[in-house]
């Protein structure tokens, strides 16, 4: 298993957490070309070059993120993570840590439901992919960034600091 490293995460780590966030929020906020892609072909229709461009934009930083991840998660084995922080009570402890294993099932689960619905056509995965797995994404960005948050600006810790800067 993983070992506890220094108190900040490396620069390896830090570089692939915000590439993956910014990759994250990019699909998030701009699944337009997809959803209209996907409205076409459930239509009937025959999409344009234009459609399918703007289509595999968003299939493409999944397919990233899906492949950041992969590297993240090995490198997160071999250096190991920072210890807990001890000023948060341990429930926090214990949702932060079920919310870190959510948000990496996710963060595998999207690309990969997002990849069979658009590659593979199991509309089943799609539908599931643009519906509860993106909420319960929104969802978890939500908590994690308030957690970083009250880590810094309620129980004044070095949480957000670790992921920032050396």
């Amino acid at each position: 298993m993983a070992q506890s490293i220094s108190s900040n995460y490396s620069p390896t780590q830090r570089l692939l957490h915000w590439t993956i966030a910014l990759l994250i929020f990019f699909n998030l906020l701009f699944p337009d070309g997809m959803n209209a892609w996907h409205r076409i072909i459930r239509q009937g229709g025959t999409p344009s070059a234009n459609d399918i461009s703007s289509a595999n934009i968003h299939a493409y930083v999944g397919i990233a993120i899906l492949l950041l991840a992969i590297v993240r998660l090995g490198v997160r084995i071999m250096q190991g993570v920072p210890d807990e922080t001890a000023n948060e009570p341990a429930l926090f402890r214990v949702a932060a840590r079920l919310a870190h294993v959510a948000l990496y099932l996710l963060i595998f689960a999207l690309p990969l439901s997002g990849i069979a619905a658009y590659y593979f056509g199991i509309e089943v995965l799609g539908s599931i992919h643009a519906g509860v797995l993106k909420v319960l994404l929104w969802a978890l960005v939500v908590a994690h960034i308030a957690g970083a948050l009250a880590h810094q600006f309620y129980w004044k810790t070095d949480v957000l600091r670790r992921m920032t800067i050396d």
